[in-house]
């Protein structure tokens, strides 16, 4: 599933993410997976992901990026 990164628009639906990807071939490897409710919003900020609650509450996603060898895939969670 691709979903926009850009801090203000909202996914459409509940996902869990495991490893949020890139257009350039770099990919997020959280401590754990997260959800994305519906209306949440995220971005890439400060060198991680920060997701944006729709009560507002920000919550900064612990982990750290690699390389990988699929670029232009866009930016593309594996969803459970």
């Amino acid at each position: 599933m691709r979903l926009t990164a850009d801090g203000t628009t909202p996914v459409v639906r509940s996902v869990l993410v495991d490893e949020p990807r890139t257009g350039d071939g770099c990919a997020f490897e959280p401590v754990a997976p997260f959800f994305l409710w519906a209306g949440d919003r995220v971005a890439f900020e400060d060198g991680g992901v920060v997701v944006v609650r729709v009560s507002g509450e920000r919550v900064v996603c612990a982990g750290s990026w690699s390389t990988r060898c699929r670029p232009g895939s866009g930016w593309s969670p594996r969803v459970s």
